[in-house]
């Protein structure tokens, strides 16, 4: 019997995803339910996280909750409501972000909106992943929590608040996995490029720097998602980050931001 046929086990595994309601999260949490793995789909907004529950290939397999991560008591509200709904979770996928805009460049990001992309992207993903990992190690249990970073974490984007929020995610993992390993706990990171979905909407001509020659999308993730999360595919891997950008990261187009308002 081939291990790619069979990466989860759906009698023991059970999964959170925030940014569940599109793009790339919907994409990781939908996948999950189509290989049996029970999968909570939390997300900001009621209709998304509602329209991608219904359409998955297993609803009855898929738990819709919605609250703003920027808080930390809906944070833990998640952590009660997903404990209550599939038992113990075992794989993680922090996918949630606010939705990030091109006039928010160094000069003129507010204080509100940097701290609320620090709050869900690097705190919530900080807080939610250790609390999981108490539960994993206390029955003990293996788990496998995967974050999404950015090429940004180590490049300019002239969203000075997006990419160091990144940036420091990308070194929670490291922490994670660190501390974590002695559990059989696996912590990853996913570094998407260019992904046409969720808060990046992309400008097409961006596709002349992409070596593949196009954007890329949600799916093109979730071959790698499901690998890196399965503990039978991937049981040596820990502390990776692992690009997902069809060559983009082979350059730089960023300019820096006009200051034509100063």
């Amino acid at each position: 019997m081939s291990l790619l046929n069979h990466p989860f086990d759906p009698e023991h595994d059970a999964a959170l995803v925030t940014g569940a309601g599109n793009g790339i999260g919907r994409a990781i949490a939908q996948a999950l339910v189509a290989e049996g793995v029970r999968t909570v789909f939390a997300d900001v907004r009621e209709d998304t996280a509602a329209a991608a529950v219904a359409s998955s290939a297993r609803p009855d397999l898929a738990v819709k909750w919605v609250g703003d991560l920027v808080r930390r008591d809906e944070c833990d509200r998640l952590l009660a409501a997903a404990s209550a709904a599939v038992g113990r979770v075992t794989h993680f996928v922090h996918s949630a972000s606010p939705q990030r805009h091109e006039k928010d460049h160094a000069m003129a990001v507010t204080d509100e909106t940097w701290e609320a992309m620090r709050a869900v992207n690097v705190d919530a993903g900080f807080h939610l992943a250790r609390e999981l990992a108490r539960t994993l190690i206390a029955a003990p249990a293996p788990g496998s929590f995967l974050m999404l970073t950015s090429l940004h974490a180590g490049t300019p984007r002239n969203l000075p608040h997006y990419s160091s929020s990144k940036a420091a995610l990308a070194m929670v993992v490291k922490e994670l996995a660190r501390t974590l390993g002695r559990f059989n706990i696996r912590v990853n990171a996913l570094v998407p490029g260019a992904i046409a979905a969720g808060g990046f909407v992309a400008d097409p001509s961006l596709a002349r720097h992409v070596p593949l020659g196009r954007l890329g999308r949600s799916e093109d993730l979730v071959p790698l998602a499901l690998a890196v999360l399965s503990n039978r595919l991937s049981a040596y891997v820990t502390g990776a980050s692992i690009v997902v950008d069809g060559g983009l990261s082979l350059t730089n187009w960023f300019e820096p931001p006009a200051l034509d308002d100063l």
